[in-house]
């Protein structure tokens, strides 16, 4: 009898170890995703080479000065389609959350960035989204 119902309470624990409820599987998906900020810039003609330089240091920098950027990378266009409207360096910025970013938008060092950017940025295009 104690043998029958040691393999009723296995059978039992073994159903619900592979269980898993609706509510958990939406926040391990939750806990999964990830923010993307993606940011590309166009500059003016007139910006130099140093002054470019300058503002991807100071991008890149921010991942080191704002805790709520999780992950960062950047790189030049080398599309051979032509499609880049001129726009030449893209950044994407990764936060964990909607939270990350709500601190990152408004964080003083992200606004010291953009007054550096301000005056060789001719146009700017961003988009985020949710990576799955």
């Amino acid at each position: 009898m104690i043998t029958r119902w040691k393999m009723i309470v296995a059978a039992v624990a073994a159903v619900f170890a592979f269980a898993t409820p609706m509510n958990t599987v939406e926040a391990k998906e939750k806990s999964t995703r990830k923010l993307r900020h993606v940011v590309c810039f166009k500059f003016k003609e007139d910006a130099s080479k140093k002054q470019v330089d300058a503002v991807v240091k100071a991008f890149v920098a921010l991942g080191k000065k704002i805790p709520a950027i999780k992950d960062f990378e950047m790189g030049t266009n080398n599309s051979p389609e032509g499609l880049n409207k001129e726009f030449t360096h893209c950044f994407v910025v990764t936060f964990a959350d909607e939270k990350g970013r709500k601190e990152y938008l408004p964080h003083p060092e992200h606004k010291k960035f953009v007054e550096l950017l301000k005056p060789i940025l001719a146009d700017v295009f961003v988009i985020d989204y949710w990576a799955d």
